[in-house]
């Protein structure tokens, strides 16, 4: 099989090499919702940096327990120096010793850093070993004559990966050693971080370091505590030489799992366990589709924290799974599991997968609603979505599409037409159908409930209360669905949503058109009337399967979007000239989530974006391949291998919030395949 490679190639100009390699980031993840991430030079930017961030059940959640490696290469004449460079303690941020750094690349996803000293070339690769927690750091002499000594000293500062970076340790840490086996705890609820050397002569030397003033700069950017202490116990060092491998293992796992696989082979597998997922879809074997491929199984995780759903499960002979939102700081959220669904896993051949994240979220139906979010170390959901539930129809009826699994629509089929009962008489947070127009309103004050949920305080950015445009494309699409889905065992039923499908059909196009504008209105019966914002939600009413749009329109308001909305990376979220229009997203959380809607691009818009241009452009899917090209770009940027959250409203449209978003990579992996099929 052939290897999916990603080269950066650095920059030559010392000034602009720096910059590119501070704010390059790289993420691997375990799936079991753990990760490690940093930039590529090393320096810690972020909270969440760290070589091993475990995920561990509730109320736990994601622990940083392993920040950061120091490594010096000391050479036979005595001799040494920094391998991956050093941090600057305090004040603004500096990295010294990165002019070692000859390359850095993703091979299958995993990360490999190539330093060059002199004559000697030594290569550093990271692999997590897949649904534990465990980092392997290898190192390999590549070029050089004879052997080095290898020192890493270990840094840590165990804590939720989400708290702030100057959180107090209630316990001193506690360091263990027998034979070649090295253990760090601190108190009686906190992680045990287990280390071991493997290689030429491994030793431990032990030499406790406080480090305090460690400066996290995009922490600092972002209106976070931005200064914090590290703690080291001491030092190993190994021989490495030529043809021989050396590494630094870190886990949480027990003594047994660790030793049950050595790092060459953790990486031999991890590597065979990569390459399967890129042989199971023809159409993405290498370039850009099999990039996004290994991108998606980043999303895909067996969660650590619901041990009670996995025995249920187990006990079914089912398996627990769901959708990591982002990276690093979403859990698994409903709506942007649903919309991720089929590029993650019925795009990549994962059909398996994408059963059992159906399977699962059915059995979290509660009064007619699935989960908005899981938060991070707990067991139980947060129900205020009016829009996932009903992305929950247009994700199960993909999967039908694909896999033709009734089993799972009769086992399933009785929440969804609870779903939709509860709908049509009125359930939580407002959410019910108007029996005048049969279209679906929602709205609580206090809740942002559809997708443009940005919330500071009590201040809801994008309250949308009333009848959305996209939650009522939603809307129809699940009544046409659910209509065809019992038509056999219940006509009558069926009928009857056929009519209120009729209903909202004509109250949507009676009511939604802006003929002054000759777009959509994105709310009608709002708080302040009808809101003739222009936003992306319009395109739902094209692009479902289901177009609830009379065919007359499409074309109106394609061109409206295409015009005003659309650029190089995906979609604004408003349209310029609008008073609340935001062109950069930047600033503390208040200044960031007074933009987050209100015109920052979303890259997964660039799906229902090709979905309805193709339906009013059909047998064009080469013309269409062109509105994904800046997609592929991003591979190179933010976070080498992977697509963001969103990005500026403007040129030169900067990548910003989470690094690697999973309906980002999924829409664009999926829309990808898609117009590769149709050219």
């Amino acid at each position: 099989m052939t290897t999916v490679t990603r080269e950066i190639v650095l920059d030559q100009e010392n000034k602009k090499r720096n910059r590119q390699l501070m704010e390059l980031e790289w993420l691997v993840t375990n799936g079991l919702g753990g990760y490690a991430t940093g930039t590529v030079c090393g320096a810690l930017t972020r909270r969440y940096h760290g070589w091993l961030i475990a995920a561990y059940p509730a109320p736990l959640g994601r622990i940083v327990v392993l920040n950061r490696v120091t490594e010096v290469i000391r050479f036979p004449d005595g001799s040494a120096t920094l391998l991956g460079g050093l941090q600057k303690e305090g004040g603004a941020l500096e990295f010294h010793g990165m002019e070692h750094l000859a390359g850095f690349r993703l091979e299958d996803g995993l990360p490999i850093w190539r330093y060059q000293i002199g004559g000697t070339v030594i290569e550093r690769q990271l692999v997590l070993a897949h649904r534990q927690n465990t980092a392997h750091l290898i190192y390999r002499m590549v070029e050089g004559e004879g052997k080095v000594r290898l020192k890493l000293q270990p840094s840590l500062h165990f804590r939720p990966h989400d708290s702030p970076v100057d959180l107090k340790e209630e316990h001193p840490y506690i360091f263990s050693a027998v034979e070649n086996r090295y253990q760090i705890s601190s108190g009686p609820n906190a992680p045990q971080l287990r280390l071991v050397i493997t290689g030429g002569r491994g030793t431990f030397t032990l030499e406790e370091r406080n480090t305090s003033n460690v400066f996290y700069s995009l922490e600092d950017a972002r209106g976070y505590e931005s200064v914090g202490s590290l703690w080291s116990p001491g030092y190993f060092a190994v021989d490495l030489a030529p043809g021989q491998d050396a590494a630094l293992t870190a886990s949480t796992e027990s003594w047994e799992t660790i030793r049950a696989l050595s790092p060459a082979e953790a990486l031999m597998t991890e590597r065979e366990r990569r390459r399967l997922l890129t042989a199971a879809t023809q159409d993405a074997l290498d370039g850009v589709p099999a990039e996004l491929v290994l991108a998606a199984d980043q999303f895909i995780i067996s969660p650590a924290g619901r041990l009670e759903d996995a025995v249920r499960a187990h006990a079914m002979g089912d398996e627990v799974c769901t959708v990591i939102a982002g990276y690093h700081w979403f859990t698994d959220w409903g709506r942007d599991t649903m919309i991720s669904l089929e590029g993650l896993t019925l795009a990549t051949g994962r059909h398996h997968e994408a059963g059992w994240i159906l399977r699962t979220f059915a059995h979290y139906v509660r009064d007619g609603l699935i989960p908005n979010l899981f938060p991070e170390g707990q067991s139980e959901g947060l129900y205020h979505t009016a829009d996932a539930s009903l992305w929950f129809f247009h994700a199960l009826h993909r999967y039908l599409e694909v896999t033709g699994d009734r089993a799972t629509l009769r086992l399933i089929l009785p929440q969804m037409r609870q779903i939709v009962d509860r709908h049509l008489a009125g359930t939580l947070f407002g959410i019910g159908v108007d029996p005048k127009d049969g279209l679906l309103r929602q709205g609580a004050k206090g809740y942002q409930l559809t997708w443009m949920d940005a919330k500071v305080g009590d201040w809801v950015v994008t309250p949308r209360r009333g009848k959305a445009v996209e939650i009522n494309a939603l809307w129809y699409n699940a009544l046409r669905l659910l209509q065809g889905w019992v038509a056999e065992e219940d006509l009558p039923y069926s009928q009857q949503l056929g009519g209120f499908a009729e209903q909202c059909y004509r109250s949507f196009n009676e009511r939604f058109w802006y003929g002054e504008g000759g777009y959509l209105y994105d709310v009608v019966d709002g708080e302040a009337g009808d809101d003739a914002s222009c936003r992306p939600n319009q395109l739902f009413s094209i692009s479902l399967d289901h177009p609830v749009l009379e065919r007359e329109r499409w074309e109106p308001v394609m061109k409206i979007v295409e015009e005003r909305l659309l650029t190089p990376v995906g979609l604004r979220t408003l349209a310029p000239g609008h008073p609340d229009y935001k062109a950069t997203y930047t600033g503390d959380i208040r200044a960031r989530d007074a933009a987050y809607h209100q015109g920052t691009v979303w890259p997964w818009l660039i799906g229902p974006f090709v979905d309805a241009w193709l339906r009013l452009n059909p047998g064009r899917a080469a013309d269409a391949r062109g509105f994904l090209e800046g997609l592929a770009t991003q591979l190179g940027e933010q976070c080498v291998g992977s697509i963001s959250e969103i990005c500026d409203a403007e040129s030169p449209y900067d990548p910003r919030g989470c690094i690697a978003q999973a309906w980002s990579v999924a829409e664009t992996l999926r829309c990808w395949l898609k117009t590769r099929r149709e050219s």
